[in-house]
């Protein structure tokens, strides 16, 4: 077994340990790695040193050297640091429901390596040349300025580094154990050999994410690295310089430059040439090109005959490809896959409420004065903690496929012509319903026919206007009937004659298993619980909070005095309201409002308001407050026998997500 530590960097370190028994065959296999690594760093010559050492420097040759002579001597001239640094490494942390965060929380753990798998040591040693921090000020301290954080996915092992300042070379100095394994399902006990590493060509997708000292992200970058280079170094080890780019409008520009080190454990017993693994990828590139070279040629007749259906055709949104984060034009269908959230969400309704917690915010260019569209990949659009409505619909249709249902992300328009995406699902006995990513509000689709002579048309439930198309990760439909207003249409996607489908098997040749989808090969994802602890993080917001409304009270020349069994029976009417906004039931609302009855004397006045956030910054959730006519009332309540009251509850989500309900509430006297 390996026992994983913290160090004063925080990274986390691995090393052996004999205070637990092994199984015959791991503790066979881990004495074997560490013999060849002794034979390799020549440790023999290396001792015979250093006891040569030891005796020019005062020790009696006549004297019987003993073995704690031996490890002192040794010690002291940094040769058993000098080797347990080549075996440091961090451990996947890939139980489920666990943070993946490695090098930053829940290092002590003991991890177990798999002594049957092959491994990937990644290394981070350190960034240069991100000019745009090159005229960032001595930082005084680690919380004074912006911080980068490098977040790593292979193979559903997610990572990330601990952040660092943001300046011109920034001290990313991490390391990452990558398990690589034949299939991301099977083959468990055979460990993968050279010609197998040489044909897996999912990449180290890198994620560089920029974290003001206000806590708002911003994607840095997003970077597929090819691994296989490593199979070329005849010791298992290379070093390589990788160029970060931009994102969105500034894919072509430079960020900054990363160094890195990659090694393979255990070492192969033998290289691959360094035309070997060029012609692999020379061939699988040559394999992607024409597969998107058909599936061109495919798409532009596909469109053509769409268009021949109806002239006006080419007004409605039908979008077939979207540009991601690197300025890659990849087919819709590529953004979505069936995603399972395990344990950390537990219905498709919580799923739809974890992705409403996640911020919305549209891309603005550089100098354009509005906004660009850019559709993100998963992995993205987690770290960044934020989108676009249609990152918000991928990832929602996404759990959606994972919890059974057939899901479809619709692309169209909302009130005022504005374009927008949602999700709809098909029950089994035909029920249409409509899932909004962005607030996790659900519609009941019911169709109206257009040549019914009522008049006039009821208003429609749901907020949306037309429908251009429909698609997930098996499936294209683009509308074809005579009207695309959402509430004549009818989503029956198997009558041919509403909905012209592409051919599964196009789709499948660019967006199916095992297919690399126009330069950018699919890497699977996972979800990772959140590291946050709710009850600490409500209890410190709710001691800041009251400390702000002090402060405030006591400049507008008001005396505060808290009633504290208040504020406890607030808690009730939080839980009350996050559930409901989980299931869409309404309970504990009779309970909240006898106990407020009971607790407020006769002749008083109760005044309450709650209001929600997705961040749990106490300053800035204040500052919203003072903007809000209705708490604004409460915190500059004054009168006779003027008691407050504040009750936080944080619901943390995967992902670092969460709901934060605050509610104020103040009793008085009423005199008049």
């Amino acid at each position: 077994m390996l026992n994983s530590s913290r160090h004063r960097d925080g990274a986390t370190s691995v090393a052996y340990t004999t205070t637990m028994s092994l199984p015959t065959d791991k503790s066979s296999d881990i004495k074997r790695i560490i013999r060849d690594h002794l034979v390799k760093v020549n440790i023999n010559d290396k001792i015979r040193g250093v006891l040569a050492e030891s005796s020019q420097d005062g020790i009696d040759p006549g004297r019987w050297f003993s073995g704690e002579d031996y490890m002192h001597a040794l010690q002291q001239r940094g040769l058993v640091d000098d080797i347990m640094k080549d075996l440091t490494l961090n451990v996947d942390m890939r139980d489920e429901g666990k943070p993946e965060h490695i090098g930053v929380m829940e290092a002590e753990r003991n991890a177990i390596i798999n002594p049957k798998r092959r491994y990937i040591y990644l290394q981070i040693l350190g960034g240069k040349a991100f000019l745009e921090h090159l005229q960032v000020p001595d930082r005084i301290s680690p919380d004074a300025h912006s911080t980068l954080t490098l977040y790593i996915n292979f193979r559903n092992q997610r990572f990330r580094s601990k952040p660092v300042p943001c300046e011109c070379e920034p001290e990313l100095q991490e390391g990452f154990l990558l398990e690589v394994h034949q299939s991301l399902t099977g083959n468990e006990n055979k460990m993968a050999d050279c010609s197998t590493l040489l044909s897996i060509c999912d990449p180290i997708h890198m994620v560089l994410i920029k974290t003001t000292t206000s806590g708002d992200t911003t994607l840095m970058s997003s970077h597929f690295l090819d691994w296989r280079s490593v199979l070329c170094a005849p010791d298992g080890k290379t070093s390589i310089t990788t160029e970060l780019l931009g994102v969105g409008r500034e894919c072509k520009a430079t960020v900054g430059v990363l160094n890195l080190k990659l090694e393979i454990y255990p070492h192969l017993s033998e290289h691959l040439s360094t035309e070997v693994v060029t012609t692999q990828q020379s061939l699988e590139k040559q394999k992607t090109m024409e597969k998107e070279r058909l599936f061109l040629v495919y798409a532009k007749q596909w469109w053509r005959e769409f268009l021949d259906i109806r002239q006006s055709h080419q007004n409605r949104l039908v979008k077939i490809f979207a540009q991601d984060e690197n300025g890659v034009n990849r087919p819709v269908c590529s953004y979505v896959c069936v995603l399972r959230g395990g344990r950390l969400l537990e219905t498709p309704r919580q799923a739809a409420r974890f992705v409403s917690l996640l911020a919305q915010e549209r891309v603005r260019g550089v100098g354009s004065g509005g906004y660009h569209e850019q559709w993100s990949s998963a992995m993205a659009f987690l770290c960044r903690n934020k989108g676009d409505c249609e990152d918000h619909a991928t990832l929602l249709c996404s759990l959606l496929l994972g919890f059974g249902m057939d899901a479809y992300v619709c692309v169209g328009t909302k009130a005022k012509n504005t374009p927008h995406v949602w999700v709809l699902t098909c029950g089994t006995d035909g029920t249409i319903t409509f899932w909004e990513s962005l607030t996790a509000e659900r519609y009941l689709h019911r169709p109206m026919d257009p040549d019914d002579p009522v008049t006039p048309l009821p208003k429609a439930a749901h907020p949306y206007q037309t429908v251009g198309c429909a698609f997930n990760h098996k499936a294209f439909l683009a509308n074809c009937q005579p009207t695309d207003l959402v509430q004549f249409c009818a989503f029956d996607f198997r009558d041919k004659s509403r909905w012209k489908a592409m051919s599964p098997e196009a789709l499948g040749s660019v967006c199916g298993p095992g297919s690399t989808v126009f330069t950018v090969p699919p890497v699977p994802i996972m979800l990772c619980a959140s590291s946050l602890d709710p009850i600490q993080a409500s209890n410190q917001m709710e001691m800041e909070l009251r400390h702000l409304l002090t402060e405030h009270r006591k400049e507008l020349g008001f005396a505060t005095m808290w009633d504290d069994n208040l504020s406890y029976l607030l808690s009730s009417a939080l839980v009350a309201y996050e559930l409901e906004r989980c299931t869409g039931i309404a309970s504990g609302n009779e309970e909240f409002q006898d106990a407020v009855r009971r607790a407020v004397p006769d002749g008083h006045t109760f005044k309450g308001f709650p209001i929600q956030f997705l961040h749990h910054s106490a300053k800035r959730a204040f500052a919203t407050c003072l903007r809000s006519r209705f708490c604004e009332e409460i915190i500059g309540c004054c009168g006779d026998h003027v008691r407050l009251a504040v009750r936080v509850r944080v619901f943390a989500y995967p992902e670092s997500a969460c709901a934060t309900w605050v509610m104020l509430a103040c009793q008085y006297y009423c005199i008049l």
